[in-house]
Parts: C-alpha cells; structure tokens; sequence
C-alpha cells in the first residue's frame, strides 16, 4: 500500500523537521519501483522522504526486506566520508516505518543524469565522473572487515539484485542456466568492497561537484565488479533508447570503465574487469528478461538484439569489457 501524505507529515514531525499542525505541499515523486518517494516544501530547505516498500512496483511478483532502508543510511555514512558529496545529507532516519529523510536536490542544479541521457546529453565526461568517484568508494572500503561487518545483507542482495535478475533470467533462458547460476555463486561468494548495488543513470544526479548517487537500499559488502557492470551495462542499453547518442554512450563506457580500473589497487585490476566482462552480458539479458525489464525498450526487434548479444557472450565469455562494448557496437551496426 502506497504511502499518504498524513504518514509522511507523521515521520517529518517525529524527525523534529515539522511543528504540530503544519502541514506543507507535498507531492509523491516517480521514478523509482521500490520505494515511496515524497518532496515535502518545509523550512528552510525542502526534503525527499523515502519510505522502503516490501512488495516492489512492477509486474513481476518481488520482494525485498525493508530494514534495507538502514543499510542504504549506513552506505551514505561510509560513501560520503570516502567521497564528500557523493550522496544526499542525511537529515533523519525513522525506523519505526522505515523512511529516511534527505534535503530535496533541486533538478535544475542536480540533474538526472537518465534524464539527460534521453534529452541525447550523453556528455562522455560524465560518465568518466562516476567512474571515478565510485572507484574511491571502492578504494576506501576494501578488504576492511569493519566495514563488512556493518553490511551484513547477503539475504537482501541475493532478494533484490541476484535473485530477481540473474536467477530470474535463468529460468527464462534453461539452457544458459549453468552460466548465470555461476555468476550469482561466484558473485555471491566474492567479498571485496561496499557496493552500492544500483548505480543506474536513475540514480545518480549531476552535480556541480561530481555524481551525486541515490538509493543505495542494496547495499552490499561484496563484489565491487558488480556495481561497475551493473552501470556500464546501462549505457549499452540507452543505445537503443536514443540512438543519436550511440557514439558518445559507448565513448563513455569506455572512459567510465578505463577510468575506475585505473583506480583498483586492492586487486590486480585485470582480474576485477574478467568479472565484470562476465557478469554483464547477464545482467543485459535481465534488462529484457528479467523481474525488472527497462521500461524503454518496448520493440521487440531492440529485444532480440539484447538477447543476441547477451546470449552469445555469455555462451563465450570474454575477459575485457572492451571486448563486451565491441561486441555491441558491432550489433548496432550490423
């Protein structure tokens, strides 16, 4: 059930955030399938309230645990004193319904970086931005067994990100089954750094200091491999969604994915790009077969062509994402 405006007054008020009685414009927000979004116009700033739903809203019948609403606090604590800004302030966390409350950042100064995409401003050099700004997070939280400690949701991650994508696909696709069932037990078992688990273009804003990155509710001490694919393998999919941009979205796979494994120093860097190589053409294959299919790819033919893709690297892995970006260029020029 959907969150009401009276709710969210109730937790802007236990927050300290809101005086009995006032009741300030608030609207829900769109964009996101697990959580209930609101912008609420108090004083002095406006604020996001975020409320974790325990049913997700897409066809598919997926669930998740909502106490991931305290993990996605703790990853900005650690993420933000990594790389200052790279995440909203947190201004409070309610956990008797599970909503954190964030200052609203204003479009016009923070812009969705999905949302510039589909205006055809793929400017490569943002994509080089999030490359770096999420290897320092990765940097500053490798082989700590203090942060791991504070991220204990293998049960979560599996729910929300290796279940409903990999594992789903899987039974879609029986005959590659063993190859994605081999990506969720090794990603699943690959313990290295704090990964924020959804690094999409809807979750990052463009800030005038760098990637400001949203709703890190899969947080996740694991395999960073996995937030480095999980991105790049977005930019290969808005080829299809706005194919003016093809040459400036493959330029910035390729400078995001140089740039971050410039930065690896906790691993040798070709091995973290083998797995990530790996693991994308799986997580392409969800994006259209999975529990969550991106919502702009309605045609049929940019299905297949997916699938095609997908399908093939995966029947033949490759051990580069140079290889795994040529791939798809040849497709989209085919």
């Amino acid at each position: 059930m959907s969150t009401s405006p009276v709710e969210i007054y109730a937790i802007l008020r236990r927050a300290g955030l809101l005086r009995p009685g006032e009741a300030p414009p608030a609207v829900p927000l769109s964009g996101g399938v697990s959580s209930d979004i609101w912008r609420v116009d108090t004083r002095p700033e406006p604020v996001c309230v975020k409320r974790a739903l325990a049913r997700l809203k897409v066809a598919a019948d997926w669930r998740a645990p909502v106490e991931r609403n305290a993990y996605e606090a703790e990853w900005i604590t650690v993420a933000t004193a990594a790389v200052p800004g790279c995440a909203p302030r947190l201004l409070a966390r309610d956990t008797l319904v599970d909503a954190l409350v964030m200052p609203f950042l204003d479009p016009e100064t923070h812009p969705l970086w999905k949302a510039e995409m589909h205006a055809g401003r793929a400017d490569p050099a943002r994509a080089e931005a999030v490359g770096a700004a999420l290897v320092r997070i990765h940097a500053a939280t490798a082989r700590r067994p203090d942060i791991a400690a504070r991220f204990p949701t293998d049960r979560i991650f599996h729910d929300i990100r290796l279940e409903p994508y990999l594992l789903a696909t899987a039974a879609r696709h029986p005959d590659l089954a063993p190859v994605l069932e081999g990506l969720v037990e090794r990603t699943a078992s690959t313990r290295l750094a704090l990964v924020h688990g959804d690094v999409s273009p809807k979750n990052i804003l463009i800030g005038p200091d760098g990637p400001v990155f949203l709703d890190a509710e899969c947080a996740w001490y694991g395999d960073p491999a996995f937030d480095l694919a999980f991105c790049l393998n977005h930019l290969l999919l808005k080829c299809l969604w706005v194919p003016s941009t093809v040459p400036d979205l493959l330029e910035g796979f390729r400078r995001l994915a140089g740039t971050y494994l410039a930065g690896v120093g906790w691993e040798p860097a070709a091995e973290l790009e083998a797995r990530a190589a790996t693991l994308l053409p799986g997580l392409f294959l969800a994006r259209v077969d999975g529990k969550s299919p991106v919502e702009y790819l309605t045609v049929e033919r940019d299905k297949a062509r997916v699938r095609k893709v997908a399908r093939a690297l995966l029947a033949s892995p490759v051990r580069t994402l140079a290889e795994v970006r040529g791939a798809w260029s040849r497709e989209l020029n085919s």
